[in-house]
C-alpha cells in the first residue's frame, strides 16, 4: 500500500514537472515569435491623448462658427485656417501617443528582461506601418479633392486594419481592438459630420478601455510583485 502511494505521488509531481516544463516551452516560443512588450498603458496613454486632442479640435471648430457668425457670412481664408491647425493637432497628438507608446513599452520590457528591438517588434512595425502608411495615402487623397468628411472613418478603418496586421505578430488582443475600430469606422460612413465624436470613441475611450484590460490581464501582477 504504501509502495502503491509513494509511485502515486512520484507520478504526479513528475507529471506536475511535465506540465511546468511544457509551459515554460510555450512561453519561450511566445517569446520568440511574438512582441511580448507592448504594454496596456501605452493604450491609457494614447486614449487619453486623443480625448485632448478631440477636446482641442472641439475648441477650434467653436473658435471657427464662432467667427462665421459674427461676419456673417462664409470665409476661405478661416476654412484654410481650420483645417491646418487640425492637421498640426492630430499631429500633435501622434507624436504624444507614438513616444508615451514607446516610454511604458520600453519600461515594460525592461521589466521583464526582454528586448525592446528585435525580429519580432520589427515584424510588429513593419505589419502596422503597411496599412497605415496606405492609409496616410488615401487621406491625403482625400484632403486633396475636399472630401474632409471622409477623414475620420477612413483613419478608424485603416487604424484597425493596421492593428488587425499587427496582431499577428504580438498579443492577440489586439487583434478585437483593430476589428472594434473597423467596425466604428463602417459605422461613421453613416454618420459622416459626427467624424470628431466617432475618434473619440474609437481612438480614446477605447484605448483607455483596451490598455486597462490589457494591463489588468498581462502587468498586474508584475506590477504588484
Amino acid at each position: 500500500m504504501c509502495n502503491f502511494d509513494l509511485q502515486s505521488t512520484l507520478s504526479m509531481t513528475t507529471e506536475q514537472q511535465h506540465l511546468e516544463t511544457l509551459s515554460d516551452i510555450k512561453r519561450i516560443m511566445e517569446r520568440s515569435s511574438r512582441f511580448m512588450s507592448l504594454s496596456g498603458l501605452s493604450g491609457v496613454f494614447a486614449g487619453v491623448s486623443a480625448l485632448a486632442g478631440a477636446a482641442g479640435a472641439l475648441a477650434l471648430f467653436h473658435a471657427y462658427y464662432q467667427r462665421w457668425e459674427i461676419r456673417g457670412h462664409y470665409d476661405d481664408a478661416d476654412f484654410v485656417q481650420l483645417r491646418l491647425n487640425l492637421i498640426l493637432l492630430g499631429l500633435a497628438v501622434m507624436c504624444m501617443a507614438f513616444f508615451g507608446g514607446l516610454y511604458f513599452t520600453w519600461r515594460k520590457a525592461k521589466r521583464s528582461n526582454l528586448p525592446v528591438f528585435d525580429v519580432t517588434s520589427r515584424k510588429v512595425m513593419v505589419n502596422a506601418l503597411i496599412p497605415m502608411i496606405a492609409g496616410g495615402a488615401f487621406i491625403v487623397g482625400l484632403m486633396y479633392n475636399n472630401l474632409d468628411v471622409l477623414i475620420a472613418p477612413s483613419c478608424l478603418i485603416f487604424y484597425g486594419m493596421a492593428l488587425l496586421n499587427a496582431s499577428k505578430y504580438t498579443l492577440t488582443d489586439i487583434r478585437y481592438l483593430g476589428i472594434s475600430e473597423i467596425t466604428l469606422g463602417i459605422l461613421n460612413v453613416f454618420f459622416l459630420r459626427r467624424g470628431l465624436y466617432f475618434w473619440a470613441i474609437g481612438f480614446g475611450f477605447m484605448h483607455i478601455f483596451y490598455g486597462i484590460l490589457m494591463w489588468w490581464k498581462y502587468e498586474r501582477q508584475t506590477t504588484e510583485e
